[in-house]
């Protein structure tokens, strides 16, 4: 894939809890064939390492980010291998540009995005891409996205939400981002943690137009979700 094909989503992933949502958004990525450049700020790699053992280190990226998304949300380790195997040995599907890198690709609005996706968003990271404070590359990559009038979701993560911060998403949702809080929906069904990540992660994908199956749509009829429960759980 060369540069001039190569139109790459941004996913910024921040320190808030959550990092299960970014594993799945970006196996959703790949999935659906996607280009992606990935930003993980420096907090976010010690919620990674709490959360799910994984380390994340800039010279053995590639590694790293295969252990964390093949981690399935329920805690096996290699529930998704087989397919992250695959996915990051395509060439150029994924670019990591480290945090403190403010001359990397996505800090430009001359370097071509689809769009960038924040994912989980924490409130000091609202705050900073509100205020445009640029303070590192996933603040940057995000200022440069609304400056350029792509697509930019912003998936809060954090309960209960304080007046200062509920003032900085309406600035982004003014600004032209989707504010898109980490909130599942249980008319899917959900019979495992993961169908409750995916359910996210789906909305996040379809907010920035990619096709997936991570989730059971609703059809105007009652009861879909209950009987998928049933069927996957027969009593």
């Amino acid at each position: 894939m060369s540069d001039t094909e190569r139109v790459p989503l941004v996913v910024g992933v921040s320190g808030a809890s959550g990092t299960p949502y970014a594993a799945a958004v970006l196996r959703g990525l790949l999935a659906a064939g996607a280009a992606v450049d990935l930003v993980v700020s420096r907090a976010s790699r010690l919620t990674l390492l709490d959360e799910t053992g994984v380390s994340f280190r800039d010279a053995h990226w590639r590694d790293d980010l295969r252990a964390w998304l093949s981690r399935g949300a329920d805690g096996a380790p290699n529930t998704f291998a087989p397919q992250v195997d695959a996915w990051l040995g395509a060439g150029d599907r994924v670019r990591y540009w480290p945090a403190g890198d403010l001359a990397a690709g996505p800090s430009s609005g001359s370097y071509r995005t689809r769009g960038m996706v924040i994912v989980p968003a924490s409130t000091a990271c609202v705050a900073g891409v509100a205020l445009g404070l640029s303070k590192d590359l996933l603040q940057r990559a995000a200022s440069v996205t609304l400056k350029e009038r792509r697509p930019l979701v912003v998936a809060v993560r954090e309960t209960p939400l304080s007046g200062p911060t509920l003032r900085q998403l309406v600035a982004l949702d003014e600004a032209g981002a989707v504010v898109l809080p980490v909130s599942p929906g249980f008319y899917a069904g959900a019979d495992h943690i993961q169908d409750l990540v995916d359910f996210v992660a789906g909305r996040v994908l379809d907010a920035v137009g990619v096709p997936h199956d991570l989730y059971r749509r609703w059809r105007g009829q009652l009861g879909g979700g209950a009987a998928r429960s049933q069927a996957t759980n027969p009593r």
